[in-house]
């Protein structure tokens, strides 16, 4: 039986490619260790298979669609974006498994939007660049949620997905090892009123929802309150709600923090403590 093993938290930012010497030296150590502090435990793992939570930049998806939730289950290749600095190239998915989880959703009333063939952007690759593609024969599953363009997926929705995805791997015929990547946010502002702005204070306080469980208190947090302590891009927590949904009663231990205002954003990084 197929069973998810460790789950992780972290930041999807593109100048972690694009710039990575404009921040300071210190900071840019800090994070990138924290990447290959993750490469390390998933090894420790022995993790076959990455489920990367990301959201989409209006650059796959656009006013033709845009999907609640979407999964992977064919030909994956990235970035889509040059700029990025990474080589476009493929990017070896678990079909088997995303199918799997695809159907388990249909059944439980989860109503995935699938791509056979996706090229992913930055919330995908960047995760993939530096905690993936750094554990041989580590697989991914690209899943999307609408964190981005009103109207945004609820919270509570973006948990019950990763309900889902938990009891579609826990009913997997395979002996796949899985992690699930949460992976955005925090505080930024993207594009609007405020761009530049992070806010450390408020950064602390998800961080610290998370270590003590409080999903709940988390799922409460309204849009509104996010957008106005957080900016827009925090928005993506939802994509770390979605991945705590995988670990029931789960809490989470900081890896680390960084405000980085060279990069415009409030990154942190943190491993799921699983319950039990």
């Amino acid at each position: 039986m197929a069973e998810i093993v460790g789950g992780f938290l972290m930041p999807h930012n593109p100048m972690l490619t694009v710039a990575p010497q404009a921040a300071d030296p210190a900071q840019s150590k800090t994070i990138f260790d924290s990447f290959e502090k993750i490469s390390n435990r998933v090894k420790e793992l022995e993790a076959d298979t990455a489920i990367v939570i990301g959201d989409d930049h209006y650059t796959n998806f656009g006013p033709h669609c845009f999907p609640a939730c979407l999964i992977a289950t064919g030909d994956v290749d990235g970035p889509v974006e040059p700029f990025l600095n990474i080589e476009r190239a493929p990017i070896e998915n678990n079909e088997a498994l995303a199918n799997h989880i695809l159907k388990t959703g249909y059944d439980e009333g989860i109503d995935w939007s699938f791509a056979k063939s996706l090229t992913v952007d930055h919330s995908i690759a960047i995760p993939h660049h530096l905690a993936v593609k750094t554990v041989p024969g580590l697989r991914t599953i690209p899943i999307y949620l609408n964190a981005a363009v009103a109207p945004i997926i609820p919270s509570r929705r973006a948990y019950q997905i990763g309900e889902s995805i938990k009891r579609a791997v826990e009913s997997w015929s395979g002996n796949e090892r899985v992690v699930v990547y949460g992976t955005g946010g925090i505080s930024h502002w993207v594009g609007s009123v405020g761009m530049g702005r992070i806010n450390p204070e408020f950064d602390h306080r998800i961080l610290d929802m998370f270590t003590n469980g409080d999903i709940e208190g988390l799922i409460a947090l309204d849009d509104e309150t996010i957008l106005n302590e957080g900016g827009d891009g925090c928005l993506e927590i939802k994509n770390w709600i979605c991945a705590m949904g995988a670990f029931p009663g789960a809490t989470t231990e900081t890896i680390s923090y960084e405000a980085v205002p060279q990069w415009i954003t409030g990154m942190g990084f943190a491993e799921v403590k699983l319950a039990g």
